[in-house]
């Protein structure tokens, strides 16, 4: 096992351990926010939708115009983009805190556009006999489709979850810290290729967890 001794010459694992944790933490907290803006945004987007119980074609137009330009902007550009706004918010544009809003900004588009989706393919069944007894907009919401469209919304969380682990990845062009940041300094810069090859096992572990676990949670939900 020399060989493999030699060949991980410069990798550090006390940064190696540290960038992870780093990575879970832009991961957790950017998925939280993301997951509490872009749900109620989804729910939103599809009540305003054609023919939906809040049918309104002059804000659905608005919203969905909003969305796709906020999903089109490549992630890069968007982190340069905010950095004013992200130093107003945390004090910084470096390491994990300075990551989060621009994730977020770029997360949230996309879970809501998943949480649309997810939410017409429920049964329209389900709405007409819900309103067929007298059921109010919320109740409807919350009672129905909500419940209904679970197994689509966890599905859209791993998604988004998977989306973002790449997204912390590109944070590292700006010092985001992070597994991305050790790979651009090390792997990148100095042309490490063990370090490079450590971040990369070390974010596709993180990235097959949260697939296995997102598959577990779609499949004991469906019915």
């Amino acid at each position: 096992m020399q060989w493999l001794k030699d060949f991980f010459i410069h990798v550090r694992w006390g940064e190696i351990g540290s960038a992870t944790v780093d990575t879970l933490s832009m991961l957790g907290g950017s998925l939280s926010l993301t997951v509490a803006l872009g749900l109620p945004l989804g729910v939103l987007l599809f009540l305003w939708g054609p023919l939906q119980l809040l049918d309104s074609p002059k804000t659905y137009a608005v919203m969905s115009f909003a969305v796709n330009v906020l999903r089109s902007i490549p992630f890069v550009i968007l982190l340069i983009a905010m950095i004013p706004v992200t130093v107003a918010l945390t004090g910084t544009s470096f390491g994990v805190a300075g990551s989060i809003p621009s994730l977020v900004v770029a997360g949230t588009p996309f879970f809501a556009r998943l949480i649309e989706t997810a939410l017409r393919e429920v049964d329209r069944g389900i709405i007409e006999a819900s309103l067929a007894m007298g059921a109010t907009t919320r109740q409807i919401v919350f009672n129905a489709l909500l419940r209904e469209a679970l197994p689509g919304i966890l599905a859209a969380a791993t998604v988004t979850s998977i989306a973002l682990v790449s997204y912390t990845a590109l944070a590292g062009v700006v010092g985001g810290g992070g597994l991305g940041d050790l790979a651009i300094r090390y792997g990148y810069q100095r042309f490490q290729l063990d370090v490079m090859a450590i971040t990369i096992v070390f974010l596709l572990l993180i990235v097959q967890v949260l697939q296995s676990t997102g598959q577990r949670l779609v499949v004991r939900c469906s019915h």
